[in-house]
């Protein structure tokens, strides 16, 4: 299929076909990894009940190569979530719980002296496995957060003066409870900007809470199957680039971004409120996030509501709110929502 990708896009630039036979050959590749993609969905929610959105979400972020910060407050099944996911890829999984007294060198690993040698040998820690999860990482102090910026954003870490490539697939999950918690402290801008979405978890509905009960009172296990080898996942990262988004698309994304730093220039009255709109970054993870988005629906190309599917979990973490709206109770949800209401869809 990669192959005949190549040679249609060859013709194309030869003038042989034109652009709709090259989204059609996509969205047939894009629809086999879709029902790869459902399977891997449907096998989580045996054991996770309900959250479909967030399952949606947190294979959106696996597949576009991104990160996820999970925010809900204790119980809400974040680890469970995790991992059962890794269970059901054939990858490595850690589980590192973030505690005030949690040092750099315990993640990222370090270099102990080896007498019988007489040198000095690289110790890895637990961050060289495929899906990591950082349990409550609001709860380390800043020095230790920042530890994962690097692994998070260039795939390598560094220990003392030394680069070691991560192994791929790499993919970072980490759970916080709210900030009003005790004994939590708020995460750097620099480091929230790293995580390509921020999921907000919620209580579940009174029936799916009787199903947990039945499941967890009453021994009732379910053992999930590998769906997704290694190899097959990063086919799917390596696709997710060649979907097409047309230019009114990336219009569309660049008109968003851009009304989060210049609300008036779009008729916002949001000024008072937005102390900084969001990076370049977030355009770029809006893009991503919309192919994948378009990938799991089964789709070579993205459409708008690709686009409006994800725009909260990209945006949500990446626009400063001012103490004003702080003081009103706005939340950037509201923001993002006024924003998406007025810029004209495509």
């Amino acid at each position: 299929m990669v192959l005949q990708y190549v040679m249609i896009v060859w013709r194309k630039r030869k003038g042989v076909i034109d652009m709709s036979q090259e989204i059609t050959v996509l969205t047939k590749q894009a629809q086999d990894f879709s029902i790869t993609l459902q399977n891997l969905q449907k096998e989580i929610s045996k054991v996770i009940v309900g959250q479909e959105k967030i399952i949606e979400k947190l294979i959106i972020a696996l597949i576009s190569q991104g990160h996820v910060l999970l925010e809900g407050v204790p119980g809400l099944a974040k680890t469970l979530l995790v991992q059962t996911l890794a269970d059901c890829i054939n990858s490595k999984f850690v589980r590192l719980q973030f505690t005030p007294d949690l040092l750099p060198a315990d993640i990222l690993g370090t270099k102990i002296y080896d007498h019988n040698s007489t040198s000095f040998q690289t110790i890895k820690g637990p961050i060289f496995s495929n899906f990591i999860l950082a349990d409550e990482i609001n709860r380390a102090p800043p020095k230790v957060q920042s530890a994962l910026l690097e692994a998070m954003q260039e795939n390598q870490v560094s220990i003392q003066g030394e680069t070691h490539q991560l192994e791929k697939p790499f993919f970072v999950m980490a759970t916080q409870n709210p900030v009003e918690s005790e004994g939590t402290y708020k995460l750097p801008e620099a480091q929230v900007d790293r995580f390509m979405f921020k999921i907000l978890i919620s209580y579940p509905t009174i029936e799916q809470e009787s199903e947990i009960i039945q499941r967890f009172t009453e021994d009732i296990s379910y053992k999930v199957s590998r769906i997704l080898s290694d190899d097959k996942l990063l086919e799917i990262q390596d696709f997710i680039p060649k979907i097409y988004a047309d230019e009114k698309i990336r219009n569309y994304i660049t008109q968003i971004i851009d009304a989060t730093r210049f609300p008036n220039n779009y008729g916002l009255q949001l000024s008072n409120l937005i102390e900084y709109g969001a990076s370049p970054r977030a355009s770029i993870w809006l893009t991503i996030s919309a192919k994948a988005n378009a990938l799991l629906q089964g789709r070579g190309y993205v459409i708008p509501k690709d686009v409006q599917d994800v725009v909260y979990e990209v945006l949500r973490h990446r626009i400063i709110l001012t103490y004003e709206a702080e003081s009103e109770e706005i939340t950037t949800d509201d923001i993002i929502q006024k924003i998406i209401e007025k810029i004209t869809v495509p």
